[in-house]
């Protein structure tokens, strides 16, 4: 497997990680259809979301798959009265990745992040290895770390 920019800040950074693999299908590139095919517990895979605030520009943030960004929740522990969900067509311009490979790790810029504070309760989480079909098993902790995350509760359930 090639090395995505994910994997290579985390080399960089000498953080232990795994990759999975799967197939992805196109028309459905949600986590909830990961979970269903690599076996994983769907409340240890994080997706990626990028938003807008009206104060700070762009933001990104990590929640559970099967879970809902709270929007107000998000407004408020970044300092913005106002967040809303980018463009899809967008995405690949502000962050360098496409919609179902989008990683925390290695945008463009490196943006304000916030997580999800249910992935304390994992030893592991995943996150989008940068690419279409590939995972990152990493310790949150070390994610955190890397990225300067904030920590929040951000998510409910749907």
């Amino acid at each position: 497997m090639k090395k995505t920019n994910a994997m290579r800040i985390l080399d960089r950074n000498k953080i232990l990680y795994k990759t999975k693999e799967y197939e992805y299908d196109e028309s459905d590139l949600s986590a909830v259809a990961m979970a269903e095919k690599t076996k994983v517990d769907i409340d240890r895979i994080f997706k990626t979301l990028v938003l807008l605030g009206d104060k700070t520009s762009y933001l990104v943030a990590c929640i559970p798959g099967k879970q809902e960004l709270d929007l107000k929740k998000l407004a408020k522990v970044s300092g913005n009265k106002k967040v809303e969900m980018i463009h899809m067509k967008d995405l690949l311009k502000i962050t360098g990745y496409m919609r179902g490979g989008c990683s925390p790790l290695g945008m463009k810029k490196l943006f304000p992040t916030y997580i999800c504070d249910s992935c304390l309760n994992f030893k592991t989480i995943f996150i989008s290895g940068g690419k279409r079909g590939i995972q990152i098993e990493v310790d949150p902790n070390n994610l955190i770390k890397v990225l300067n995350i904030h920590i929040n509760s951000i998510s409910t359930n749907i």
